[in-house]
């Protein structure tokens, strides 16, 4: 890259950190000089001002500034596994551990990142000559340029070469670390083999933990995420798929203060998200729902499968005050009950497409309401005409839409949260319910005749 790039970089960048430091000087001495009302007093402290004033500069004169960060920067490092993640007080080094992706990876680990995140651990104070030091112009960082033997940027600085190489090794001196644990650092290491030890708990990787928040973070809360919700909210077509993160946690770390464990950390604010490990869970539906009342009945298939998202929708309302009410609210809500709406239509549409299922509700076992007869078992027209004729009259609708609003209520249902008949009433007439209703009848429509 043409290096005078990076050298205005470098001139722009300590020049941006002058001006808060000169404009917040200037609003304390005036402050101190307008309390003042003796001529001779208000003369000596404005030459004092002065005096404060053109040394504070001179410490921002790139040459300066360039020596004193030169100085500093001992006392930060540059990793991307960070030791104080795993406990505030740990001694050991991190590590900074860059290498080419694996292509064959089948594991997600810092070794499928394609450009890591780096990160920056140690004093908390410094981190910005860390900045410095890594911030891109045209793909390149005065890092990488000084680690590679190349120090023109810092050219323009100096004639003296000695303080230009002095610069350069105390800079590139934030990659360089001793390699050592420490009892907090809660390493595990299981022998294999004569002086062969296995890792059981590694360092936490930082880098990855971004690469996984900047992920989550895009899918969940940028422009283009949310057009795409919305299209799937109002059942629109849109040319991107959408993007979910299911089950999520989240840890905190550095409590008030994340940057006292690492940059990166205080960039997230402290957040870690963490993804699902559970084993799956097989679901699936080898039979009619015979030998029960109502498909919503408890500790039956749709229950079971409802079961994560319904007690996602009881912690949200359980964690909102009682008396608060606005729009952000009533999306969130509705973003929940859409959600388990499109569980039972997914529970219901693998009833409705086996055709070998038919009339399995004439059998002598099915003890399911009228509505949900005609609901779920649709083939059985065919020989019915009865049936034909009360399920194209759809009066069964009202009715499966009210058995939806009651059950979700008893789902909901605490000692702390009661529902009464408005709140299954809005259940029951929520827009997506009904529009999924619509779309099967017309999908089954046209694949009946």
């Amino acid at each position: 890259m043409d290096e005078n790039k990076l050298s205005r970089f470098i001139v722009n960048y300590i020049e941006g950190r002058k001006q808060p430091k000169l404009e917040a000087f200037d609003k304390v001495a005036e402050k101190k000089l307008s309390a003042l009302t003796d001529a001779d007093e208000i003369a000596v402290n404005r030459q004092t001002f002065t005096e404060q004033r053109r040394e504070l500069e001179k410490r921002y004169e790139v040459r300066d500034w360039l020596s004193d960060a030169a100085n500093r920067v001992w006392q930060i490092k540059l990793a991307t596994h960070a030791p104080k993640y795993t406990h505030g007080d740990s001694k050991s080094s991190g590590v900074l551990y860059v290498t080419p992706p694996s292509e064959n990876s089948t594991y997600l680990s810092s070794s499928s990142l394609a450009s890591p995140a780096i990160d920056v651990i140690g004093n908390a104070a410094i981190f910005d000559v860390a900045k410095l030091l890594q911030q891109e112009v045209d793909g390149e960082s005065l890092i990488n340029c000084l680690v590679y033997g190349d120090n023109s940027p810092l050219m323009p600085f100096s004639d003296d070469l000695n303080i230009i190489n002095d610069w350069a090794s105390k800079f590139t001196s934030v990659i360089q670390m001793r390699p050592s644990s420490h009892k907090l650092a809660k390493q595990l290491y299981f022998p294999v083999g004569d002086d062969e030890y296995h890792l059981l708990s590694p360092l936490f990787s930082s880098s990855l933990a971004h690469a996984m928040h900047s992920r989550i973070s895009e899918a969940r809360f940028s422009d283009a995420s949310k057009e795409i919700y919305q299209a799937f909210k109002t059942g629109d077509w849109h040319p991107e798929p959408r993007v979910i993160y299911p089950k999520t946690a989240v840890v905190n770390m550095g409590g008030t203060k994340p940057q006292n464990i690492s940059y990166l950390n205080s960039v997230r604010g402290g957040r870690v998200w963490l993804l699902p490990c559970a084993a799956p869970v097989w679901q699936s539906q080898n039979k009619p729902p015979l030998n029960q009342n109502s498909i919503f009945q408890e500790r039956k298939a749709f229950s079971a499968m409802a079961r994560d998202a319904v007690w996602q929708l009881k912690q949200y309302l359980r964690s909102l005050d009682p008396q608060a009410r606005n729009a952000e609210i009533r999306q969130q809500r509705a973003a929940y009950v859409d959600e388990i709406i499109d569980t039972l239509f997914s529970y219901v549409a693998g009833i409705q497409n086996r055709e070998d299922w038919q009339r399995w509700s004439m059998e002598e076992d099915c003890q399911l309401s009228r509505a949900q007869q005609l609901w779920l078992d649709p083939w059985r027209m065919k020989q019915d005409k009865d049936f034909q004729f009360e399920r194209e009259g759809g009066d069964w609708k009202k009715e499966i839409a009210i058995d939806f609003g009651v059950w979700l209520n008893h789902q909901l249902k605490t000692e702390e949260m009661k529902f009464s008949e408005v709140e299954r009433r809005e259940w029951s007439t929520t827009s997506l319910f009904k529009r999924r209703l619509r779309e099967f009848e017309q999908e089954f429509k046209e694949g009946f005749a």
